[in-house]
């Protein structure tokens, strides 16, 4: 109970304690963080101790030294590089004034949280060949805290304890099955010295789900199932209850491939109710046609408990409830988008909420202690769904119903979903969650005769090569045109916004809300700012030199507040957008660099460096029309993901229209057949593609460069006519 005095633990109350101490609770460690101490991180706001500053996940601080009235003062206190240039997606940890905070390749570093002196690091040595099993970059979320250790979420699926002094390995666990495609890049939690942590892969072909393990040595507690798999008699009653809504062998038989229901994020956890909600995300494949054949659109082809959120015990990973934010999905409308929990009045009665605002662009409002539904309203223009059902069951547009139809459909939002991974804030003073949304809708495309390949690549069942862009500046503008990115402060009860705020594109960073009265984001722009969390305007911003997407945190030592955000552009949108539309918005490159503020800093970024692109400069494009057509499949399905639709790459990873091997075929083959780069992130596809697909793909990227040169001149000339 170090540092938690009678009277927190009285205004908590007793009952409340007691629910989060269960029979057979881990015994409390002997120092640093206790369950008491969990509990009551809301009364302890010097510190952040846990990934959304305490288990209700709300991110918000009553710190209030830093307010609107002062924030114009704001300045750089300290700032620390980053030795890897890719996404950046960590929440900090502060504990007693030191800042631990892991980066991409799932690193972690210590720092003095007052001056920024480095404590000490640690590199998991994640092999480099598991880049090419991650869907949305290399990055890493977070920390958990216990005792005096930290626990990290490797992306290879380990899981381990660090001597929060030392940064020393305490113990080690492979949490997933390394010959298949599970990664993991979210944050753990611990609950009653339970360390929970999921994964993610649906992409490729996984069974989801979640685990707890020994604080103390890594023992394997517990484990939760997503979907059903080949179980049969022994499955517990929630499986052998999704069963029904389940066809076609996605989830066992030769064929299988997991049915996807990865559980890669979210989380939260009420002591009161001793509940642990999680958010389950996509299946795999996306399209249902592929996963569960014959599926009509009614409950049969459901696939519980894809996207849904989920209530279990954390103690034994008992099933409690779940709601299904989209039955049957088939688009990647993930429900692992944040979750918060809340006290509130709704229609005169005072509720216990669970919110959260996942892909499918839907808010939702929950009760949390049964599940039942309250309210639901779209954050941003949908069109897979014509309006929710008084039980809270969307209806669905037939038209984007693309498993049922088998024909294309541009649906909105798109497979990034209209809010991601990145953390929303919820400030109970104004009632107001803040939503990182964006627009972005996608052609889905169904491929025919669609089949898994268990070595490499997307297991989506849709062709990603369908919407790519044609070498046309009038289309790419109109296109531009409709991709936005905004902050969204949500009236949940009254289920709509109160304001906005337009950022220059989508892909922003997490929100953290102040007592000071603040809203403080980072965006795509390269913009770090502080807003009036009740209007929305504008009171401080930091040019931060690169993309910022990781959510903020505050602390305060010795009295004095900061304000910590890592910065670094990357993830999902920054690898797998057509490059060029996101150079369009507003050119963003990585710099991957903690940044911690406080009132009165005075120190200095360096000069941003020069990010000038090397000039398209591709060998002549002469190869047969089938060849390049082949390759148009293979880059679609195998490379698209990580360099970006049509090869028109992003900044983060090697745009292979620029590539120094593109005139050279041995090199290529070299690099995409024979793993030259493996070290670097790029494996071997020998498993998936022949030498002859891969020159193929090469003599596609040719082609692409030669239509994006000829278009450069063109607008270099429009330009030069305009001036």
């Amino acid at each position: 109970m170090r540092g938690i005095g009678w009277a927190a633990l009285a205004a908590l109350g007793f009952a409340g304690v007691l629910s989060g101490c269960s029979v057979g609770a881990a015994e409390e460690p002997a120092g640093g963080i206790d369950n008491i101490r969990l509990i009551n991180a809301a009364d302890d706001p010097a510190n952040w101790i846990t990934h959304g500053g305490t288990y209700a996940e709300q991110r918000f601080s009553p710190l209030d030294q830093i307010n609107r009235e002062n924030v114009s003062g704001l300045g750089l206190a300290w700032f620390a590089d980053m030795d890897t240039a890719r996404g950046q997606e960590a929440t900090p940890l502060v504990m007693d004034g030191k800042l631990y905070v892991t980066s991409a390749w799932s690193k972690v570093f210590a720092f003095d949280a007052a001056t920024g002196k480095a404590l000490w690091s640690y590199d998991p040595e994640v092999p480099g060949e598991t880049g090419v099993k991650a869907c949305c970059d290399v990055v890493n979320r977070g920390l958990a805290a216990w005792g005096d250790t930290l626990f990290l979420g490797t992306l290879d699926g380990r899981l381990i304890a660090l001597d929060r002094n030392t940064g020393k390995v305490v113990w080690e666990k492979v949490t997933v099955d390394q010959s298949k495609s599970y990664t993991i890049t979210g944050a753990p939690r611990v609950i009653d010295g339970k360390v929970l942590i999921g994964n993610g892969g649906a992409e490729f072909g996984v069974r989801g789900y979640i685990a707890a393990y020994d604080a103390k040595d890594g023992h394997e507690l517990w484990r939760f199932y997503t979907v059903p798999g080949d179980d049969g008699d022994d499955a517990p009653e929630y499986l052998k209850a999704a069963q029904s809504t389940w066809s076609g062998d996605a989830l066992s038989g030769e064929d299988g491939i997991g049915g996807g229901g990865t559980v890669w994020d979210s989380m939260a956890y009420d002591p009161d109710l001793d509940l642990l909600y999680i958010g389950v995300g996509n299946g795999s494949p996306w399209n249902r046609a592929y996963r569960s054949p014959g599926a009509d659109g009614t409950g049969e082809g459901d696939n519980l408990y894809l996207s849904s959120i989920v209530a279990i015990r954390p103690d034994t990973g008992e099933y409690v409830w779940h709601y299904q934010t989209t039955p049957g999905e088939t688009w990647d409308f993930t429900a692992t988008q944040h979750i918060i929990l809340a006290d509130m009045k709704i229609g005169g009665r005072d509720r216990k909420v669970l919110m959260q605002a996942p892909k499918n662009g839907y808010f939702y409002v929950l009760d949390r202690a049964t599940g039942e539904f309250i309210s639901a309203e779209p954050y941003i223009p949908l069109n897979w769904s014509t309006g929710m059902s008084a039980d809270g069951r969307p209806q669905m547009n037939p038209e984007t119903r693309i498993d049922i139809t088998g024909k294309p459909a541009l649906v909105m939002p798109g497979p990034l979903g209209g809010h991601n991974w990145h953390p929303m804030a919820y400030d109970p003073g104004e009632n107001l969650v803040y939503i990182p949304a964006f627009e972005a809708a996608m052609l889905y495309s169904p491929e025919a005769n669609w089949k898994p390949d268990r070595a490499r690549g997307f297991n989506i069942g849709y062709d990603l090569g369908a919407g790519d862009l044609p070498p046309d500046l009038g289309i790419r503008r109109e296109v531009q045109g409709t991709i936005k990115g905004r902050l969204v402060a949500w009236d949940p009860v009254a289920q709509k916004p109160r304001w906005t705020v337009e950022h220059p594109g989508p892909w922003n960073g997490g929100v953290l809300a102040t007592g000071g009265g603040l809203v403080f984001q980072g965006n795509s722009g390269s913009d770090f700012a502080a807003y009036n969390s009740a209007t929305g305007d504008r009171l401080w911003r930091f040019a931060a030199q690169t993309g910022v997407v990781a959510p903020p945190i505050t602390y305060s030592v010795d009295g004095e507040q900061y304000v910590a955000v890592l910065a670094g552009w990357g993830g999902a949108f920054a690898l797998s957008v057509d490059g060029e539309l996101i150079d369009n918005m507003r050119p963003v490159r990585n710099i991957s660099r903690l940044l911690v503020f406080k009132l009165g800093g005075k120190e200095q970024l360096p000069a941003e460096p020069d990010f000038a692109l090397t000039p398209l400069d591709p060998p002549p494009s002469r190869a047969t029309a089938a060849t390049i057509e082949l390759g148009r499949t293979k880059y679609a399905r195998y490379c698209a993901v990580c360099h970006a639709p049509g090869a028109v790459g992003s900044t983060e990873l090697p745009d292979l229209r620029r590539s120094g091997a593109l005139d050279n075929q041995k090199a290529w083959v070299q690099i995409v057949h024979g793993g030259a780069l493996e070290g670097n992130g790029m494996a071997s596809f020998a498993k998936s593609l022949s030498e002859s697909e891969v020159e193929a793909i090469r003599q596609y990227v040719i082609k692409r460069a030669n239509e994006d040169k000829a278009m450069e001149a063109q607008r270099a000339k429009t330009r030069t006519a305009a001036q």
